[in-house]
């Protein structure tokens, strides 16, 4: 998978290769052929939702550029794969999910799998998690029609938000934000689809 997919189209980042060799994707995704859940497309994993693709995950995490000490807080908790590789990668991980079930199945599996160093909430996303703020990265793995609000405000300087913006029911664009003091400099990367993310709050 990591070769023939990832690797293969141009991921470079050598950390995010490594990680997404060591963990099994197969333990994330239930109800499918083990070599299934390495194949290069997203699989549904209950309540609507889904795994994303591996090349997906592993260009959104090479987009945040992590080297081992960040705060990083994840929108969309889903199956707990792209939490596993935040965990890998950074120094801690806040994520955030809406659906308990699903939060309640990752927690438990993470645990098992012996990642100490994620902290969980259930709840709407697009509220971010203001407690633990600020966040030198932000990963939301649900597409918004506008960037939430208070995802920007807890941004830290210099903090980079990796977010799926557009018509959920249609292709959305990856955006990359980074922000430098009170401006927000933002960059597209490639286009994507995700399911929608239940969102309160207005652009930045």
């Amino acid at each position: 998978m990591v070769r023939t997919q990832i690797a293969s189209r141009g991921i470079r980042d050598q950390r995010v290769l490594d990680a997404m060799s060591r963990i099994p994707r197969h333990h994330f995704v239930s109800g499918v052929r083990t070599f299934e859940a390495y194949g290069d497309f997203p699989l549904s994993i209950g309540h609507g939702q889904t795994i994303s693709q591996p090349y997906m995950v592993a260009l959104m995490t090479e987009e945040l550029h992590l080297r081992g000490e960040e705060r990083v807080l994840e929108i969309g908790t889903g199956s707990g794969y792209q939490t596993a590789l935040l965990a890998e990668l950074a120094q801690i991980v806040y994520t955030v999910e809406l659906i308990p079930a699903l939060t309640k199945r990752t927690q438990k599996l993470l645990n098992e799998l012996g990642y100490a160093n994620v902290v969980y909430r259930i709840g709407d996303g697009s509220e971010g998690w203001d407690k633990h703020g600020p966040y030198d990265r932000i990963l939301v793995a649900a597409a918004a029609p506008t960037i939430p609000r208070p995802l920007t405000t807890q941004l830290a300087d210099n903090g980079i938000l990796v977010i799926p913006v557009g018509d959920s029911r249609h292709y959305q664009i990856l955006l990359v934000v980074r922000r430098i003091g009170n401006r927000f400099d933002t960059r597209e990367s490639i286009s994507c689809r995700f399911v929608p993310l239940v969102q309160k709050h207005s652009a930045y």
